[in-house]
């Protein structure tokens, strides 16, 4: 039965934040909220994890396309090929934000990730997501959560969440109502901004 926590945006408990980090580096997954909608995450180091996250979506991991959830745009060179000035000025005003941008991946990338030429790097404007990963100490690797509902695409209250989810992970954050859009996915990995989703992030005032 995964564990139930409560946590406020805009002042995250550190006790609890710890507790998080603690299920994350034992390779636990947690389900948490960000600035739209709850995700699935789990420690990008930890491999056990990784092949967990992999299995409860239905995809191998070496071609899933998770995203990166970081800290904020210094934690970038970690995974990502150096980017020129217009894209970093993009990033720069864009988040922390509703966008997962498509970056150049560079030779840094855990095990698992190698063969991917490009990541999808998220720096959601949420308290408790940003202060899990600066807490961990390195990004989470992190999946929506989908809801099988053919009208409702994402579940956006943390007690269903639960009630879903409660025996695949093992932690799950109530951070308030979750959005029901999803980030807005932009590939800059090519030079030229395209949008492959439009989602909650409005591009065109960037």
């Amino acid at each position: 039965m995964a564990e139930f926590i409560k946590l406020y945006n805009q002042n995250p408990n550190p006790k609890e934040i710890d507790k998080v980090v603690n299920v994350l580096k034992n390779g636990g997954l947690i389900i948490y909220p960000t600035d739209t909608v709850y995700g699935l995450g789990c420690d990008i180091t930890n491999n056990k994890a990784l092949d967990r996250i992999a299995k409860l979506k239905g995809v191998k991991l070496e071609k899933a396309n998770f995203s990166f959830i970081c800290y904020d745009l210094s934690s970038l060179s970690e995974y990502v090929r150096h980017v020129d000035t217009p894209t970093y000025k993009i990033l720069k005003r864009a988040l922390p934000g509703p966008f997962t941008f498509i970056l150049p991946g560079n030779n840094k990338l855990p095990k698992v990730f190698k063969k991917k030429k490009t990541v999808g790097i998220r720096i959601p404007d949420n308290n408790i997501a940003r202060e899990i990963v600066k807490a961990l100490g390195n990004p989470i690797v992190s999946t929506s959560i989908r809801d099988d509902d053919d009208v409702i695409e994402y579940t956006t209250d943390p007690e269903l969440i639960l009630e879903k989810w409660h025996k695949k992970v093992d932690l799950v954050i109530d951070g308030g109502y979750g959005d029901n859009y999803a980030s807005t996915v932009v590939d800059l990995s090519g030079g030229e901004a395209e949008i492959i989703r439009e989602g909650k992030g409005d591009f065109s005032l960037i």
